[in-house]
């Protein structure tokens, strides 16, 4: 079975605000109950509400199929800044999926957590699961989420993700998930950019990533 896509690395883009790619675990950086996946009820795809940004915006709702969820491990820090930037890398990630589920880029989600070259790429990515009609089934797991700030004030979100539990499907409610872990190239690392919008939310505005990290790699 196939194992999810990675988003285009914009490698140029990065380059021109020397966003390096570093380690992850850095110091700073409908359906029934039959229909569950494994595990779904022991976290949920949706991040804590962010606190800083959160005053006076209407954020869009995302909503995921009972066959599929992103856990993220380790969500909060205890600084309330870096909690915010780490809610809107999270939601960031979900208003992808959600247009993939949804099988369009036109997702008020989507614009509202990512802009620039960030924007371009993940509408390229969701394209892509467009163009072949798929979907995704499982459970993907990111971890080693680490914040650090830029004197320009934007934020560098390095992270990485275990794609071993989740498949790309045309029929993903019956799809059959993978009960073996997965290989090195079940595990991508991502180094992305944020900036804080004037409505006080991070918007992702450039990533890069490698799929096959040692540095995620069990």
């Amino acid at each position: 079975m196939r194992r999810r896509r990675t988003l285009p690395a914009t490698l140029a883009a990065l380059a021109a605000t020397s966003l390096l790619l570093t380690a992850c675990g850095s110091d700073d950086g409908g359906g029934g109950d039959d229909d569950k996946i494994k595990g779904a009820d022991d976290a949920s795809s949706a991040p804590p509400s962010p606190k800083e940004s959160e005053k006076g915006v209407e954020r869009p709702e995302i909503d995921f199929p009972s066959y599929a969820k992103n856990e993220f491990e380790g969500p909060t820090t205890g600084d309330p800044k870096k909690d915010a930037v780490l809610a809107d890398n999270a939601e960031r990630i979900n208003s992808i999926d959600d247009a993939i589920f949804k099988g369009t880029t036109d997702t008020e989600a989507l614009s509202f957590y990512s802009t620039g070259e960030a924007l371009v790429s993940a509408k390229e990515f969701i394209d892509g699961y467009i163009e072949a009609n798929d979907k995704w089934a499982g459970v993907t797991r990111y971890f080693d989420r680490t914040v650090s700030f830029r004197d320009d004030g934007a934020a560098v979100v390095i992270y990485c993700s275990d794609e071993s539990g989740s498949v790309i499907s045309q029929n993903p409610e019956s799809e059959k998930l993978p009960d073996e872990p997965g290989s090195a190239r079940a595990y991508v690392l991502y180094n992305t950019r944020l900036e804080q919008n004037e409505d006080g939310v991070w918007q992702t505005t450039n990533v890069i990533s490698k799929r096959g990290a040692e540095q995620c790699a069990p």
